[in-house]
């Protein structure tokens, strides 16, 4: 078992009822060892990634209304 470990920042969370309304999406994720949320939109996910993918999760959480922010880099 190989432990990853992403910090994201999402859109779509701004208030407690939003981080329940997630923590709800990924409850059943398979390979997923925890998550947390606060509401900066930062959540931190630690996984097995032999059973799950970064990926995964955050289409996970795209299906209920969150969607990454993704930071441009300045060139």
């Amino acid at each position: 078992m190989a432990i990853a470990y992403e910090t994201l920042h999402v859109s779509g969370i701004r208030c407690e009822r939003c981080v329940n309304r997630l923590a709800a999406a990924l409850r059943s994720h398979d390979g997923l060892e925890s998550a947390n949320a606060n509401l900066m939109g930062q959540v931190m996910l630690e996984f097995d990634d032999e059973k799950t993918s970064r990926d995964a999760l955050v289409a996970a959480m795209a299906k209920s209304g969150f969607r990454e922010l993704v930071e441009l880099e300045s060139a």
